[in-house]
């Protein structure tokens, strides 16, 4: 019985007991007492628990429904029996149902034995070298995280796992996130039970898997509860990267997704099987399957090769070709409803997509490949051969059990997503098509999405459709709608409408002072985030004084060590450096990076944060000797622990760079970027955002050392690069186009200059508005280089 039932029964005792003492008049009477004080007593005594007991009946009566609504959420929304109870671990005997991926039919069974049915589409499994580890954290009990590439074999071990330690525990395997809540209810009301998450990324957000769920399953003692999860490996990256902005406010769209990932002990399911584990195949090749996989081993991985992904992939890009040969078909439309399912899973929806979405948005796909000169087969039959399992294994689109929604193979979303470059985005065409049928949670996973790749349109409509269905489901005033309504504001504030960025964060910041009080986590969040609105608007004063606030009740709620009152000293920091208080700024950080390495150590990433903000400050004090010495501390720690090619060494070694050129030491700063500059782009590519910057600072240099000529060729580079890859009117484009005018003025080529900050500036003021800061910016220079223009002897 779980602890829930047990709760209810003794409610029911209590009812009870309440009962029978409310009839102690009636008893009385039965037995003739007559005793004038024991009947008053009776009497009185009896209307207080008649009273009494219709409280506790009440509370009853809401327990039972509350377990009756539970129990049928946990019968429509998880695995369950055909009695519609939950299976014990031991009962879960088809792996498929838990995200296993198929292999194809046709096993022979090895001498003396007979194939059963599950091992028709499950071959026999191969040990993997993380089992010994993973069946130990499983009898620890806990949350367990297995991150790897698509069908590399995550859920399978999972399972072998789970089934191996924990046969008796309750499995709860919810389907969707929207089953989230009433599984975690259910788990955190058994001794014994198994929360299973396959591909964890569909369980994440408000309404389903947060921290606080987390502790409510594995909190308190007396119980073994394990959260059993796996994540692709592309999406524990997106979910882990964040955007661009390293403030709180930028942050909390990823907060909670990052707090829930910290909470397990991870561990990395590789898809190439180690040599150890290929010798482990070879004893089961009587499989043919493994022994055909084995054959492939050097380029695939074995689950991979067995799951038919790569064929899959094969067949789908084969499918493109031209529709001419009657005796060879191909199925471009289907291609096209595969692609277009590809990218809205790559957007951040994660639900399973209606027929009719990818009916509209399909038609895009198909035009950009040749359109009717592919001469594509009709709906019924791409509908068809799309559903269709190509190797009696997996289907590009999995159909659901009523037939009017698919699940892409999200092998083939893997694939795209590796390689693809970092400009190549969902059109949004597609997007709006998909935010007018999705639900509220995805529209918030396709916000963050469309926020880190500088979309800011599109993430402010998004999040503006979550806060409004938020906000009529719950009310202005529920936690949920509060964090929509600032997910909101920080579009706001990307998209330079700063005043009305600060007037969202004033209505949550009053909102949440007055529901939750003035020292509630989410309030003090809440502050920070308009300290930092206001610090946009350079109100930097005000900025200070709210970011003062917040370190000081958390400095009294915390303590002066906890991690999040280091974080308001640093924030508090950085803006008393922007109001010239270099010193008090330098003492902070000094303060922050002093406590960060005394209780966390000198190696941990924050203490290292805190080592660079400190060169920052001491940079801005026009100490670049100190600050060379601080960012060469961090870039020693990171090279012994990263590795010198890690993105944090690269970075580390970029800001010690730019130290250099204010120590003029200009040669060593060209040689430092060049070098940054090749790993990024051997590591990275030539067209990955660390790469760009690299070579935007490298141009830096030459400028600095007097060689303009090859600065602008570097920033010609960069900026074809920019408006290829991210687009003609992306923040960054401009901001390179910017440059490339700067630089051209310096060369005296002003008309050529001129040309480009005002093809900067238009654009700038159509996409950001007029009153933008970076409007104002490109203004102001287009203002300095005509005035050239017309006093050429003029050179400021």
């Amino acid at each position: 019985m779980g602890t829930g039932g047990w709760r209810e029964n003794r409610l029911l005792l209590v009812v009870a007991g309440l009962a029978v003492l409310a009839t102690a008049p009636a008893l009385l009477a039965t037995f003739k007492i007559t005793n004038q004080w024991a009947v008053s007593a009776a009497v009185a005594g009896a209307s207080v628990l008649v009273a009494v007991a219709a409280v506790w009946q009440e509370r009853y009566k809401r327990a039972v429904q509350q377990r009756d609504e539970r129990a049928l959420k946990i019968e429509n929304g998880c695995l369950v029996l055909p009695n519609g109870r939950l299976p014990k671990v031991a009962q879960a005997t088809d792996p498929l149902r838990l995200g296993v991926h198929p292999a194809p039919d046709g096993v022979v069974a090895p001498p003396g034995h007979t194939a059963a049915t599950t091992a028709e589409r499950v071959p026999v499994y191969v040990p993997r070298d993380i089992d010994e580890e993973l069946r130990e954290q499983l009898a620890r009990g806990g949350f367990v995280l297995l991150v790897g590439d698509s069908t590399a074999g995550k859920s399978r071990a999972a399972y072998e796992a789970m089934l191996a330690t924990l046969p008796d525990h309750v499995l709860i395997a919810p389907q969707d996130r929207a089953a989230v809540p009433a599984a975690l209810a259910q788990a955190a009301d058994e001794r014994r039970c198994v929360l299973w998450l396959s591909d964890l990324e569909r369980y994440l957000g408000a309404d389903g898997l947060t921290r606080t769920g987390i502790a409510r399953v594995l909190g308190g003692t007396g119980h073994h509860r394990v959260i059993l999860a796996s994540l692709r490996a592309a999406e524990q990256a997106r979910l882990t990267s964040g955007p661009a902005t390293q403030d709180e406010a930028g942050r909390l769209t990823y907060n909670e997704a990052r707090e829930v990932l910290e909470q397990a002990h991870q561990l990395r399911v590789e898809r190439v099987f180690s040599p150890t584990e290929r010798q482990r195949a070879r004893t089961r090749d009587w499989d043919p399957r493994i022994a055909d996989a084995l054959s492939h081993a050097d380029t695939y991985g074995i689950a991979e090769y067995m799951a038919a992904g790569p064929d899959l992939l094969r067949d789908w890009q084969n499918a493109w070709s031209p529709n001419t040969d009657p005796a060879a078909p191909t199925r471009p439309r289907a291609a096209a409803l595969i692609a277009a399912a590809v990218d809205i899973r790559r957007a951040g929806c994660t639900a399973p997509l209606p027929r009719r979405l990818l009916e509209a948005t399909h038609e895009h796909y198909l035009a950009r490949r040749g359109g009717r000169r592919l001469q594509p087969e009709s709906l019924e039959e791409a509908w068809a051969w799309a559903t269709r399992p190509q190797r009696a294994t997996t289907t590009a689109l999995l159909q659901s059990e009523d037939d009017n929604n698919v699940q892409v193979f999200d092998y083939l979303t893997d694939v795209v997503q590796r390689q693809s470059a970092p400009g190549d985005h969902v059109p949004e065409s597609v997007i709006q098509a998909v935010l007018a049928n999705c639900a509220p949670e995805d529209a918030d996973d396709i916000a963050a999405t469309a926020l880190d790749q500088g979309r800011y349109r599109i993430a402010e409509i998004s999040w503006r459709l979550v806060f409004d269905d938020r906000e009529a489901t719950l009310g202005p005033e529920h936690p949920n709608t509060l964090i929509s309504r600032n997910n909101l504001a920080n579009a706001l504030r990307a998209l330079g409408r700063l005043e009305e960025s600060e007037a969202e964060h004033h209505t949550i910041l009053d909102i949440s002072t007055r529901v939750l009080g003035p020292d509630h986590a989410n309030t003090l969040i809440s502050r920070n985030n308009l300290a930092n609105a206001l610090r946009a608007l350079g109100r930097l004063e005000e900025s200070e004084a709210e970011h003062r606030t917040v370190l000081d009740i958390r400095t009294r709620v915390l303590g002066p060590e906890h991690p999040d009152t280091l974080t308001s000293r640093n924030n508090r920091a950085l803006v008393l450096g922007n109001l010239g208080r270099s010193e008090e700024a330098e003492a902070e950080h000094r303060t922050v990076l002093d406590t960060r390495t005394r209780t966390l150590g000198p190696q941990h990433p924050d203490t290292l944060t805190s080592r660079n903000n400190l060169g920052l400050a001491l940079s801005d004090l026009g100490r670049p000797a100190e600050a060379e010495a601080e960012h060469r501390t961090v870039l020693d720690i990171s090279t012994r622990t990263l590795g010198p090619e890690h993105p944090d060494t690269l970075t580390s070694r970029n800001n010690r760079a730019i130290v250099l050129e204010d120590l003029e030491r200009e040669e060593e700063a060209e040689a430092e970027h060049r070098t940054v500059l090749a790993i990024r782009t051997r590591i990275l590519g030539p067209e990955h955002p660390s790469t760009l910057t690299s070579r935007n600072n490298l141009a830096s240099a030459l400028w600095a050392l007097g060689r303009l000529e090859e600065a602008e060729g570097e920033m010609r580079v960069e900026l074809g690069i920019c408006a290829r890859v991210l687009g003609s009117e992306h923040p960054d484009t401009l901001i390179s186009r910017n440059n490339l005018a700067n630089v051209l003025r310096a060369l005296g080529r002003l008309e050529e200059s001129e040309a480009e900050h005002r093809t900067v500036l238009d654009i700038r003021t159509r996409v950001l508005g007029p009153e933008h800061p970076d409007t104002l910016t490109s203004r102001s220079d287009l203002a300095d280089v005509s005035a050239q223009l017309r006093h050429p002897g003029d050179s400021s």
